[in-house]
């Protein structure tokens, strides 16, 4: 009987492949259970990752500089086709900043771009950006200054793990600002900068636009297509082809919320897993109510002991007779 451990990230505590591991331990406690891990990623935290994990391919490093200027080492991945596979939030993300310092009207995406020209330099087929976990939300205006027409020569797909639009409620300020340190004030002098964008209107309705803090826009002002990010990585990973033969996929995500199942990597795994009439068990760090899925304690301490735990109890469900 197959188990398949198909997490996403619990931000700041887990990468994906770290959850994974911890999930597939438990159910390896199980005598005649066979466990795959095969972590997810939806354009966010561990995308590389998990794509390396799956397909291979060379780590590459570039220094470049962080959201308040500081320099910082960037990993990005070059996969085997020629695919040059750049998270964001290697250069700009919001686990670089500690609390005090997250400020969105400071932050800028300045790194993302000195990102993306030293991957250039390596002279990829194609890139594959993934905007989630920022710490900006400059509209891309720091990364366009740096790579100015540089991309517009190669294919760009934008992972993108929300689906919002650039601006009104639920845009890049007033959706995700407050999570970046913005205060109310904050959000409305973020969303005049957005809308003082003149570039970036044509594309600010877009599915994604928002993400990243409107580096979805931006990149597709450069020509780059946005598409959903967990379904690209599931395509890529090729998830179906692991999954169809599970008898159990167990995913999950630090928070299960309404977000979980509008782009999330946990959401696109649940429908995957019904096309395909696998079952699929749901957890979260944190289970929000009215959504139904295993939650764990809560606590950040006990989130390793957790998920082997989870691990092993849904092993245990499997008819092993």
């Amino acid at each position: 009987m197959k188990f398949l451990a198909s997490p996403a990230s619990l931000k700041g505590v887990f990468a994906p492949r770290e959850a994974a591991a911890l999930l597939a331990s438990g159910a390896r406690r199980v005598d005649g259970v066979d466990v795959v891990e095969a972590p997810v990623a939806d354009g966010g935290e561990g995308t590389a990752d998990v794509l390396h994990a799956a397909l291979g391919g060379e780590w590459r490093t570039a220094v470049v500089a962080d959201p308040i200027g500081r320099t910082v080492a960037a990993r990005w991945l070059l996969l085997d086709d020629g695919t040059a596979v750049v998270e964001s939030a290697a250069a700009i993300g919001l686990p670089l900043l500690r609390s005090e310092e997250r400020d969105p009207l400071r932050a800028s995406s300045r790194g993302l771009g000195e990102l993306l020209l030293a991957t250039l330099a390596a002279r990829p087929t194609s890139l594959l950006v993934g905007v989630g976990g920022t710490a900006t939300v400059d509209g891309g205006v720091g990364m366009r200054g740096i790579v100015r027409s540089w991309l517009r020569d190669i294919p760009i797909r934008v992972a993108c793990d929300v689906r919002n639009p650039l601006l009104g409620e639920r845009g890049a300020a007033r959706a995700f600002g407050p999570q970046k340190g913005a205060d109310p004030s904050d959000v409305e002098e973020l969303e005049l900068r957005l809308a003082a964008l003149e570039e970036l209107a044509p594309y600010g309705d877009l599915p994604g636009a928002g993400a990243g803090g409107g580096l979805g826009a931006a990149l597709a002002a450069m020509g780059a297509e946005l598409v959903d990010g967990a379904e690209l990585v599931l395509d890529v990973m090729r998830f179906d082809d692991v999954a169809r033969e599970a008898a159990l996929v167990v995913t999950g995500e630090g928070t299960v919320d309404a977000t979980t199942f509008e782009g999330k990597a946990p959401g696109a795994v649940l429908r995957r897993c019904a096309a395909l009439g696998v079952r699929c068990e749901l957890f979260g760090g944190i289970v929000r109510e009215g959504f139904a899925a295993h939650a764990l304690s809560g606590r950040r301490a006990l989130a390793g002991e957790d998920l082997v735990q989870l691990g092993e109890e849904l092993a245990l469900t499997l008819d092993l007779a």
